[in-house]
């Protein structure tokens, strides 16, 4: 080694973000199934300073080993959670869709000892139902049909003032209605209905649909939103901004340089 790669300062270590992947029955140029990974997700974390880390579902009693290693979580979008999970005896609606009991069972466990373990998590779309119902909560199974849901919809989402949310998409103070705005972007036709313990709304759409959620008292960076941020990251800041936040947060984790190894 010559001496001036010796001397050159070490980059510090990227954050490591746990990413829960996704099953899918198809993938171009692959002659089985997939497991998946959104690119404009990790292309946000990897953006704001973290290191994407593809977590292949598996056992849930494994999660917490898992996730051992990692300084932060984000739960990403994918198909419908089973409704047995949060309804044990209601009707299955005809619109649900892409549920798979093995991607639950592993997101639950994921959502679970995330917040046990006082790990930054930001929960996106799916990722913020299954929150919802880890912490007890339930949903709408449909919104009510192609005119109600927010499929492919682009829509304005007000923010409560001062919330983690509105802080990360720089939008921290209250504007002339008492909350911020901002213009997101949808896929969904379920919703968070009733809350799980300790959740509170911090941002609804105009026709009351709940899109932001988050915990006031967790002792950890925590923000679920029911839009996909990552469809405009990489073109507006506000919605970077979670990203940023997130992995802000899993870096003050990370050992100092003088605590030998010890987390601080």
């Amino acid at each position: 080694m010559t001496a001036a790669r010796r001397d050159r300062p070490r980059r510090p270590r990227r954050p490591l973000i746990g990413l829960p992947q996704r099953f899918s029955a198809t993938a171009s140029a692959l002659r089985y199934g997939a497991v998946v990974t959104a690119r404009a997700l990790s292309e946000a974390v990897l953006r704001a300073g973290g290191e994407p880390f593809m977590m292949h579902p598996g056992p849930p009693e494994e999660a917490a080993e898992r996730l051992a290693r990692c300084d932060g979580v984000l739960l990403p979008g994918g198909g419908d959670v089973a409704p047995r999970l949060y309804a044990a005896d209601a009707a299955v609606h005809d619109r649900v869709y892409d549920v798979d009991a093995e991607q639950d069972a592993f997101d639950l466990a994921v959502a679970r000892h995330t917040l046990a373990a006082g790990l930054p998590l930001l929960a996106v779309c799916r990722g913020l139902q299954v929150v919802n119902v880890a912490l007890g909560g339930t949903l709408r199974q449909d919104m009510g049909g192609d005119r109600a849901d927010h499929r492919h919809r682009v829509h304005r989402v007000t923010l409560t003032a001062g919330s983690a949310v509105g802080t990360a998409m720089g939008r921290p103070g209250p504007g002339a209605g008492g909350g911020r705005e901002v213009e997101v972007s949808c896929y969904h036709h379920q919703c968070a209905d009733r809350l799980g313990t300790g959740l509170v709304v911090t941002g609804r759409a105009e026709d009351g649909t709940i899109e932001a959620l988050e915990l006031p008292r967790h002792h950890a960076w925590f923000a679920a939103v029911q839009w996909h941020p990552e469809d405009t990251a990489d073109s507006n800041p506000a919605q970077q901004g979670l990203f940023n936040a997130l992995v802000t947060a899993s870096r003050a984790r990370l050992p100092s340089p003088a605590s030998n190894g010890r987390l601080p």
